[in-house]
């Protein structure tokens, strides 16, 4: 019988300004390569880390309705379900948006593109049925070059929790206070911690950022200011010993590292 990935974090994709740029800044900060999809009809790059499992999408915006701008730079998670239309039905009706409405990947699954109640954008995903859980993913608490960590910062984290909670079946596990900031809450997918939600900080609108595994943080910095990134928070010790770092890349598009602090 396939196996349910229904609520884990399970691809990210990058919307940017310069593909070619983007490239080559992540192949550099977290050590990935960067190869065409093949897919037809348009460019869509993946990104694979050093243990050569894919672990990200990149493609170039695409321009606003009439011609305009196309939005800016920005990385989008993707959450597995069970049935991509059921989802996107149960977004609308618990007060969410389906930005894009769910159609087919071959050779891949269906796919959506939403925002919850308090504007956050994200992705769903049902992927192909699969026998067996591989044990290789894009979300990997412990590889680096994998995404290790997903972090929703929203105008209304009580909100926010109940609507993911009840879409992917998601659990609570530890709260952690941060004094003035509120609570640092802890969610998780069959037992295990696969990210938190906060409230906004000093992000300007809900959205959700996503954490890449890097062997040094002390290391990644030096590569994201070389290649022209900027950091704007960190690097700061988390609960277990880890530390983080939030920053942009070269195209100003928000995300972070976690890890070892090394040397």
């Amino acid at each position: 019988m396939p196996v349910s990935f229904h609520g884990m974090p399970c691809w990210y994709e990058l919307t940017t300004t310069d593909l070619a740029g983007a490239e080559r800044f992540y192949g550099d900060a977290l050590g990935w390569s960067v190869a065409d999809s093949g897919m037809p009809g348009m460019t869509y790059r993946l990104a694979s880390a050093g243990d050569g499992v894919m672990v990200a999408g990149m493609s170039a915006g695409e321009p606003g309705p009439g011609g305009g701008e196309a939005p800016p730079p920005s990385w989008l998670i993707y959450f597995a379900a069970d049935d991509c239309d059921a989802a996107s039905a149960a977004v609308t009706a618990a007060g969410g948006a389906v930005l894009s409405p769910p159609m087919d990947i071959p050779g891949t699954g269906r796919f959506s593109t939403c925002t919850d109640p308090q504007g956050a954008a994200f992705g769903i995903l049902q992927p192909l049925p699969m026998e067996v859980e591989p044990q290789t993913r894009a979300f990997d608490l412990e590889a680096v070059g994998h995404a290790g960590w997903n972090e929703l910062m929203s105008a209304d984290p009580a909100a926010g929790l109940a609507f993911y909670t009840g879409l992917l079946g998601w659990t609570l596990g530890d709260t952690l206070p941060m004094g003035e900031m509120g609570d640092y809450q802890l969610v998780q997918r069959d037992g295990s911690d696969i990210g938190g939600v906060m409230g906004l900080g000093d992000a300007p609108v809900s959205a959700w950022l996503p954490y890449f595994t890097v062997e040094s943080v002390s290391a990644a910095i030096g590569r994201i200011t070389t290649g022209g990134g900027s950091i704007h928070h960190g690097p700061a010790e988390v609960p277990g010993g880890a530390h983080i770092v939030v920053g942009q890349d070269p195209q100003q598009a928000w995300f972070a590292v976690v890890g070892p602090l090394g040397e």
